[in-house]
């Protein structure tokens, strides 16, 4: 089932309010977005015997404006890190605008996430939003076109599928950032009890303002290593990697060839109630835990304390426009070509509530 509501109080930067759409299943568990910067604000799990939210979200336009760490936006062109903002294509150097530690972060100081999508499709479980980029924005060449769709199925599966086209050759890395706790994003928790697994056997080591040093060590003895699961705090802080970063902030290198069916990860609540599975079609993902979450706007009367909860950015490589040598899909759309991928967050209800 779709609704469509607004979000009343302060209005958006064009002064209109945010226009906010509703997904329900046969299940009883629901998604919420908007379309301002196409964001996921709401994932609600039907559990024995609560609607359990699992998504951390603001509930007014005047809170999602004072935070600043992207909660459930979808963030482009580029997402994650480009070194000084810099990048070369056919001898042209390009600059794009600087908001994070001397980088561009998630698109510059304009990114997609502060950007008004327009709705192109609405069905009973899936919605589509479309944002034009025009040639310059932010410093990035083209003009390009993109299109994102969340779908919503009766198994609890959120798909986000991402594309776009351009008329000029630029790097485009799209992703959602979601960040989740599954024992109750408003139940002031922290997300460091939970359970989580990576198949990824290579991680990338970061410098202190979290460009990839360009070495890919193997995760094997490293504090980096969730190749057999493990609650996150077993070995959180416990090096150099970490404590730069305040925590985890690192991407690593999927295993095996890219299919967007192919479980990457699992994230389990502590009492093993609830777990998500995410799938994706990107050859990389970044684990961010939140270290920087203090004093974010919660619903209600709430704010959020560090490591509330857990980002899974599926991506390419940060800094990847200025290495091509890693050996990475091309992070470069052409002009023939169309950028696409899809990422799922698949939800199980596993048993009732245990201590």
């Amino acid at each position: 089932m779709y609704r469509k509501q607004e979000m009343q109080l302060t209005p958006f930067s064009d002064g209109q309010v945010a226009n906010i759409f509703t997904l329900t299943n046969k299940q009883g568990s629901s998604i919420t977005v908007m379309d301002v910067g196409a964001t996921w604000l709401s994932c609600k799990i039907k559990m024995q015997d609560e609607l359990r939210e699992v998504l951390l979200g603001i509930d007014s336009m005047e809170k999602h404006l004072q935070q600043q760490v992207y909660l459930g936006a979808t963030v482009g062109r580029y997402a994650n890190r480009i070194k000084h903002g810099k990048f070369e294509i056919n001898g042209q150097c390009f600059q794009t605008s600087i908001n994070q530690a001397d980088n561009t972060l998630h698109g510059g100081l304009e990114g997609f996430d502060k950007r008004r999508w327009q709705v192109v499709k609405q069905e009973k479980n899936k919605i589509i939003f479309s944002l034009l980029s025009k040639d310059g924005d932010q410093g990035f060449p083209g003009n390009l076109a993109v299109m994102v769709s969340y779908h919503f199925n009766d198994q609890n599966e959120v798909s986000i599928e991402y594309r776009a086209n351009t008329d000029k050759t630029c790097p485009v890395n799209l992703t959602n950032h979601a960040y989740f706790n599954l024992l109750g994003a408003e139940k002031g928790q922290n997300c460091l009890t939970h359970r989580l697994q990576i198949k990824a056997d290579r991680y990338a080591p970061n410098d202190e303002k979290g460009i990839p040093l360009g070495s890919f060590p193997p995760v094997t003895g490293s504090s980096f290593d969730f190749v057999q699961e493990k609650v996150i705090k077993q070995d959180f802080l416990s090096d150099l990697q970490q404590q730069n970063q305040s925590g985890y902030d690192h991407s690593f290198l999927l295993n095996g060839d890219q299919d967007s069916r192919k479980v990457v990860l699992t994230l389990t609540a502590p009492d093993r109630s609830i777990q998500l599975a995410v799938s994706t079609s990107k050859p990389a993902l970044h684990l961010y835990t939140g270290n920087f979450l203090q004093g974010t706007p919660a619903r209600g009367e709430r704010i959020y304390g560090c490591h509330a909860g857990i980002a899974l950015e599926t991506q390419y490589l940060p800094d990847a426009p200025n290495n091509l040598q890693w050996s990475q899909p091309c992070p470069y759309l052409q002009p023939e070509q169309t950028y696409q991928s899809t990422t799922r967050y698949s939800f199980s209800v596993l048993s009732k509530d245990k201590k």
